[in-house]
């Protein structure tokens, strides 16, 4: 008699497909991701340019094979699957096939919890089943429009539902558009306060986001699973210095992240896009991580923010202490990186310094008169203020300073030959 209780807990079981030179090991934490159990894997050596499967026969009927052998309930590619090939690949299966694209829709509709990411997920859903939709259906008779023989024949469900797809996506634009002039509303009221702004990019599973919670004391959520975090968060930072700056947490990147999810996250991607410095944080004790920085410098300069000032944080250094060639490999791959552990707080004195110098410059000398309250106010407020010293109706301030306050300050800043003379 079947258990119906153990078989509903039963985990789905899934065989991973991947090439060989592609990343099955990435494939593999997706799956574990979606809390699917791995029945096996299977590395292609080579595959052929072939129309039915991707590949030759002889193999495709091996691997649908191997999927029943092993009591796979589904098959899981790791390149892109097209409608026809999926069509094909289920039929000699007889089980469920979809593509690594699929994976990652799955995992973010599980993870969505605001509306914009909600939103933002159902865009790319839909996107990427529109074509799919002939997938669903074998060959469906018309249906009748109005008297036979007076018009023409009706739609066919694949098109009723073709239209009906178009029509839900021209809607989640619509109030994604919504909810994403309520971030640029945001974002402007944080910039007519002149605070530079930095965000956290890198690899998914980085550590991005116990490394927000770590400088800031923050609350964003936490796990050791692809994709933990799917919607920004942005805190003040207080560095040593007295400097206040805005840090915000994003998406975590992935090797072939599909365009429809690049497309629908556009305005949280643009949070990197708009930041005045970029903290590229790489998992240091993944053996992946010069794989990764290169994934995620690709990412960067398909959003348009490559050209963005950039420091490597090499993150989770506690993992490969006493790993010489590891730390040594390290070092050639990303000289002048920065080494810290989200864990044990190591390097949160270094890292402070490079992103105020890399955001504010070096120290400069203002003479401001005493009627600029305002701005004085913002020197010490946005800016890191190493001494200040009143003199008759005017304060003498060294400081870094950089943004609109810096701008302001601007035609009160005292040259350096000034800064000479008054020496000798």
């Amino acid at each position: 008699m079947i258990d119906i209780e153990a078989e509903e807990c039963r985990k789905v079981r899934c065989l991973l497909v991947g090439r060989q030179d592609g990343r099955i090991s990435e494939l593999c934490g997706l799956a574990d991701t979606l809390g699917m159990e791995r029945a096996g894997t299977v590395v292609l050596t080579r595959t052929d340019v072939q129309p039915a499967y991707g590949m030759g026969k002889g193999k495709a009927q091996e691997i649908a094979s191997l999927a029943k052998e092993s009591d796979a309930d589904c098959i899981i590619f790791d390149f892109d699957l097209p409608p026809t090939k999926q069509r094909n690949w289920e039929k000699l299966s007889g089980i469920p096939c979809f593509d690594r694209q699929e994976v990652i829709l799955r995992i973010f509709a599980q993870r969505a919890r605001t509306k914009e990411a909600v939103l933002q997920v159902e865009l790319a859903r839909l996107v990427y089943s529109l074509p799919r939709l002939a997938h669903s259906y074998g060959d469906m008779a018309r249906q009748r429009g109005g008297s036979y023989g007076a018009k023409g024949a009706g739609e066919t469900q694949l098109e009723l539902d073709q239209r009906r797809v178009r029509e839900r996506i021209y809607r989640t634009k619509k109030e994604l558009a919504a909810v994403v002039r309520t971030r640029g509303t945001q974002h402007k009221k944080r910039r007519s306060v002149p605070v530079p702004e930095c965000a956290l990019v890198g690899y998914t599973n980085a550590g991005k986001s116990s490394l927000m919670n770590a400088l800031t004391g923050a609350d964003a959520f936490v796990e050791d699973k692809l994709f933990a975090t799917l919607d920004p968060l942005t805190r003040r930072l207080r560095l040593k210095d007295g400097t206040g700056i805005l840090l915000t947490d994003t998406v975590g990147f992935i090797s072939s992240l599909p365009h429809s999810l690049i497309d629908a996250f556009e305005s949280t991607l643009a949070e990197a896009r708009r930041a005045d410095l970029l903290l590229v944080v790489i998992d240091a004790s993944d053996p992946d991580a010069e794989f990764h920085h290169s994934v995620v410098s690709g990412v960067l300069s398909e959003i348009g923010a490559a050209e963005n000032p950039q420091l490597v944080v090499l993150n989770k250094i506690d993992k490969i202490e006493g790993d010489a060639s590891a730390c040594a490999r390290l070092r050639a791959a990303f000289p002048g990186a920065v080494w810290v552990s989200a864990r044990t707080g190591a390097g949160f004195g270094g890292l402070a310094g490079r992103i105020s110098s890399l955001l504010l410059g070096g120290v400069k000398e203002f003479l401001v008169p005493a009627a600029e309250g305002a701005l004085l106010a913002a020197l010490r407020a946005d800016g890191a203020v190493l001494s200040e010293e009143w003199l008759d109706g005017a304060a003498r301030i060294r400081a870094k300073v950089s943004g609109r306050t810096a701008a302001l300050a601007q035609r009160y800043l005292v040259p350096p030959r000034e800064e000479a003379d008054d020496s000798e």
